[in-house]
């Protein structure tokens, strides 16, 4: 028998996270515990909200398939008895670590991934005045980022973006509208961006408008977000879309999340590599990834006040992994 505990946390943020659906104060996670023959791992999930999920959804969910958890579900079993999502996405990633642990391997070289001692991660600019936006964007380049993401509302683009690249110009921006903009005056504000050196625009558009960028000449990359979740999403965004953002939360866990990233590739998309605010144990997951992203935005630790133990080790802009 495979012991199993599921249960939630709360993890205060530092400073606020402002996005087009709202601010939040806190990161709420679930995770998952498993011990089989004196072997511990640990998963986590955050569920969202704009995906029709909460906290105990998430765990209603994985309590329903807790015996069949216990006897042993294997996790090539679990892609076929759970949706992706964040509740799959906890019991898959802790289905991972308790293989590589019982292998004695790191996850990463469990999974054959090789990464960099610092992975470049994207800092976020969350919603604000373009003063404050600035100041926060010429605070994160002061401190050592280089890589900037842009969270933007329907209000104020130039403005905002206009005074970041004044604060940061020398900074790679990346821009997230989060679904907040719509097909007319698209055109523009993707001219606009491109002329800021912005480098990739991501979801734009709400997902049920997707169909207005087919045939849509744009001068920069355009990444899908909420539009892909899993492979199945892929022969929709072809045209569409440049790149794709993985997230395990919406992949269901990094067992979908490496056969999106291989089969995206082969259709010839750029990947990106996302988190949702959460601590540590769900970026470690994630960072068998690290190493095939154009773009990685794992930040999402950097927000909480305190981290889970033992944290990974961040600096603004900056993953630093052990090599040995």
């Amino acid at each position: 028998m495979r012991s199993v505990k599921v249960y939630e946390e709360t993890w205060p943020l530092h400073s606020p996270f402002v996005i087009s659906r709202g601010s939040r104060n806190e990161a709420r996670v679930v995770v998952v515990e498993l011990e089989e023959d004196g072997v511990k791992a640990v998963g986590e999930c955050t569920p969202y909200p704009r995906y029709g999920e909460s906290e105990a959804s998430v765990i209603g969910q994985i309590m329903a398939h807790l015996t069949r958890l216990e006897n042993r579900l294997s996790r090539d079993e679990l892609q076929t008895l759970m949706p992706a999502g964040a509740a799959r996405n906890a019991v898959d990633c802790a289905l991972w670590d308790l293989e590589a642990r019982r292998q004695n391997k790191s996850l990463t070289e469990y999974a054959g991934s090789i990464l960099p001692s610092v992975v470049i991660t994207a800092q976020t600019v969350v919603i604000g005045t373009p003063e404050q936006m600035a100041a926060s964007a010429a605070a994160l380049v002061e401190k050592g980022a280089t890589l900037l993401k842009i969270k933007l509302d329907d209000h104020l683009i130039s403005e905002r973006l206009v005074a970041i690249r004044t604060a940061a110009p020398d900074a790679t921006l990346i821009v997230d509208a989060n679904e907040a903009w719509h097909s007319e005056g698209l055109a523009a504000r993707c001219q606009l961006l491109a002329d800021l050196g912005v480098s990739m625009l991501e979801q734009p558009l709400p997902v049920a408008e997707d169909e207005a960028l087919s045939n849509f000449i744009h001068p920069l990359p355009i990444c899908a977000d909420e539009s892909c979740h899993t492979r199945a999403d892929l022969p929709g965004l072809v045209g569409r879309y440049e790149m794709v953002n993985i997230k395990l939360d919406k992949t269901g866990g990094l067992t979908e999340a490496l056969a999106l990233a291989e089969e995206a590739s082969a259709l010839g998309f750029g990947l990106m590599l996302g988190c949702m605010i959460c601590t540590s144990r769900a970026i470690g997951a994630a960072l068998p990834l690290a190493g095939h992203v154009r773009f990685a935005d794992l930040d999402g630790p950097t927000w909480l006040a305190v981290d889970v133990e033992p944290a990974l080790q961040f600096t603004p802009g900056q993953l630093h992994l052990s090599t040995s």
